[in-house]
């Protein structure tokens, strides 16, 4: 009798051939790999001729459940099934250069936007992009005086296990890949502490010269979110090479925007170690953002100019010479880099070490190019130690982390905690006894001031509380951009942010 496992993996196969990852030749080939992974010798089987599902995982549910029960996982974890699950898929993902060529046939054929829509199905196809964990997040609107901000909660990213956590403690220190952004992932094995890559693939793209490649995020926030990540290992830096390399981008995907992390700490990414961009097909709450006052630069002819109405201070270039806006965008960037207004709490450095840079974000608006230029300043003081245009701390009982690019653009990623949390509040408030109830609840005392506020400015009910608390997280997320912005939404900033672009050589537009 043949064993389930032969026809789960007679199931998976199918999938592989249903999503054009696996070839009529290549059958037997794919077969015997997933045999070796689960180290079974094999038997004679008939083609699983039932229909299979659009994704591959609950099939790979089925193997992995096999695989603890017959001593092939060392633990039932997310960690251990992660490492086995990938292996898998990577036996049905084609190799690099077959995707690499599939994609520039598309590009060529039918053009660029459906070569990335290709790619994108194919990322999700091969279970490098898991929708299953990201179907969790939670995604809405919340109107604000800048527009209507979009708020995630973010629940797909899985915790690793104590198990495997005590056990990566025990492995050798590996400099390979040097980090998670390394092209060496393409393929890579992965162990306890680096996540499996063995399904993952990039695409080579030429910007400014160089060698760079694109991938999409296995965990992606809004509609095809993409990376754009440097051949070379190197830090970030934001420079006039920068503006041109995110120009160069948008001109062959002019369906997707780009953007850059900032260089200095707090203020900049997350992996600060590998250059790299984020960029993707959606148009952020700050793309939508108005221009409140235009100038232009004498030096400049070509090339628009604008403060954008937003949270942060944001100036706006438009033009379509990409050579005039790199050099525009450098001489803005130089000047902010030695700017100091110590009214604003704006100094350039202490002690020689900077303060002053930028995050920027280029993409087209038909034949414009445009880039947004976001100011961005990593002091700290006594009062906020974490960063003076941080999110202060009033607000760490809703978010606490570096504001980054998908943020600094309107997009907030709140974390896992706040789904229980905002629940609990929305069953506790409408009820009269609600500031006693929240108190005998250790997890919610950090909201119990800024709760008491909305319950007594806002009739609520048991219907209606779950989402006037959404409404209100969207104001707490405006609020913390506030505090990230470098000039102030007063009349005191925007005359200090005035004077910066006078400083530059802009003037008013009328003029």
């Amino acid at each position: 009798m043949l064993k389930p496992i032969y026809s789960f993996i007679e199931e998976l196969l199918q999938y592989g051939i249903e999503k054009k990852l696996v070839s009529k030749w290549d059958q037997d080939l794919v077969r015997n790999k997933l045999l070796e992974v689960l180290q079974l010798d094999g038997e004679n089987s008939e083609p699983y001729l039932g229909s299979v599902p659009d994704s591959p995982v609950p099939i790979l549910e089925k193997i992995l459940d096999w695989a603890f029960e017959n001593g092939r996982l060392e633990a039932d974890s997310v960690t251990y099934r992660d490492l086995l699950d990938t292996k898998l898929m990577g036996c049905l993902t084609p190799s690099q250069s077959e995707v690499i060529r599939r994609f520039r046939e598309t590009a060529v054929r039918e053009g660029m936007e459906a070569a990335t829509d290709q790619y994108y199905q194919f990322a999700q196809d091969i279970h490098y992009i898991r929708t299953d964990r990201i179907a969790r997040n939670q995604h809405w609107y919340s109107e604000t005086p800048y527009g209507n901000m979009e708020i995630t909660i973010n629940l797909s990213k899985p915790e690793k296990d104590p198990k495997a956590i005590a056990a990566a403690k025990q492995l050798e220190e590996s400099t390979y890949p040097a980090c998670l952004l390394c092209k060496e992932n393409a393929g890579y094995a992965g162990r306890l502490n680096h996540p499996a890559r063995q399904n993952h693939r990039i695409i080579p793209a030429e910007l400014n010269g160089e060698e760079w490649f694109l991938q999409y995020s296995p965990y992606v926030y809004y509609k095809e979110h993409c990376i754009v990540l440097a051949g070379e290992h190197k830090p970030m830096k934001i420079s006039k090479e920068t503006f041109v390399r995110l120009m160069d981008f948008t001109d062959e995907y002019p369906h997707y925007f780009l953007g850059s992390n900032a260089d200095l700490p707090i203020v900049g990414g997350s992996i600060l170690s590998h250059d790299h961009f984020q960029g993707g097909r959606h148009e952020f709450p700050m793309a939508k953002a108005e221009i409140e006052k235009t100038f232009v630069y004498p030096r400049y002819p070509g090339i628009k100019a604008g403060m954008v109405k937003w949270p942060m201070s944001v100036i706006r270039l438009q033009g379509t010479d990409k050579a005039e806006l790199a050099q525009a965008a450098e001489h803005l960037l130089n000047e902010w880099k030695r700017y100091s207004d110590p009214e604003a709490g704006v100094l350039a450095e202490t002690n020689g070490e900077p303060h002053n840079t930028i995050t920027p974000i280029a993409r087209r608006r038909g034949g414009l190019f445009e880039l947004d230029l976001v100011l961005r300043n990593n002091r700290t003081s006594e009062k906020h130690p974490m960063g003076i245009f941080h999110p202060h701390q009033e607000v760490h009982h809703i978010k606490k982390e570096n504001i980054g690019l998908i943020e600094v653009m309107g997009l907030a990623v709140l974390p896992g905690r706040l789904t229980e949390e905002m629940l609990q509040l929305s069953k506790l408030l409408p009820a009269d006894g609600a500031e006693e109830s929240i108190k005998q609840l250790p997890e919610l005392n950090q909201h119990l001031d800024w709760a008491l506020r909305i319950k007594e400015q806002t009739e609520l009910t048991e219907e209606n509380s779950y989402r006037v608390l959404q409404e209100e997280l969207g104001k707490v997320f405006a609020e913390i951009l506030e505090h990230a912005g470098v000039f102030k939404r007063n009349e005191e900033g925007l005359e200090s942010f005035a004077a910066f672009i006078t400083k530059t050589g802009g003037v008013p537009a009328s003029q």
